[in-house]
């Protein structure tokens, strides 16, 4: 396995337009047309899923392997793995039944679920794309105009990153939010990998950072 870099940026500690830039979100609605391919797949998606059954999602899911692992470990839920990389996505392993995947634009597909009523048991945002740069700042979920709708699916989120300035900017956008969330420094074996993303930062050496909080 080829070893991994972890994120380099010249940003030292919280972006200093973080705070106002959440705030301006939080009291706005993100009006972006949807993208022609998200509809369709979250409709398909929906029809799929048991409607008896709370909803995990996996969101970034890749390649669908957190996903896999996540149907197993809650086999009384709807586990939806999303990405928008249809070529990830099809090298997924084998699904259990209760596993799905839907290929969408993750700020679509999280609109969409928000305006379906969905309110999720759970969600997981395991090492998204960490945008190091400090001009990058409203690509990092928790300083995107998308982050009110994201917070209203409800459920015990949580965010992994190898990226500490991440962490903590996504536990203040929650603090803002009126949640209560703190950084941890996890100690992880490879078996304990949430994602394989995250097995090889572990392999490599990295530290990983968890972001939780109960949105209900």
């Amino acid at each position: 396995m080829n070893k991994s870099s972890v994120p380099v940026s010249s940003q030292v500690g919280i972006h200093p337009r973080l705070v106002e830039t959440v705030q301006r979100h939080l009291g706005s609605t993100w009006q972006r047309p949807l993208r022609a391919y998200s509809p369709p797949a979250f409709a398909r998606l929906a029809g799929r899923l048991r409607v008896d059954r709370r909803i995990i999602l996996d969101s970034g899911c890749g390649t669908g392997w957190s996903t896999a692992r996540l149907a197993v470990a809650h086999p009384d839920c709807e586990i939806v793995g999303v990405d928008q990389s249809p070529a990830r996505l099809r090298r997924h392993p084998p699904l259990p039944p209760n596993a799905h995947l839907a290929r969408a634009d993750l700020a679509d597909f999280w609109r969409l679920a928000r305006a379906a009523g969905w309110r999720l048991a759970r969600h997981y945002l395991l090492h998204p794309n960490p945008w190091p740069k400090p001009g990058q700042l409203q690509r990092r979920w928790h300083a995107h105009p998308v982050w009110p709708d994201l917070l209203a699916l409800g459920g015990e989120l949580e965010l992994r990153s190898n990226f500490e300035i991440y962490a903590r900017e996504f536990a203040l956008a929650l603090q803002l939010a009126g949640f209560s969330a703190d950084v941890e420094l996890l100690s992880l074996n490879a078996e304990d990998a949430a994602s394989l993303f995250e097995r090889k930062y572990i392999a490599s050496g990295h530290r990983i950072f968890r972001v939780r909080a109960c949105l209900d």
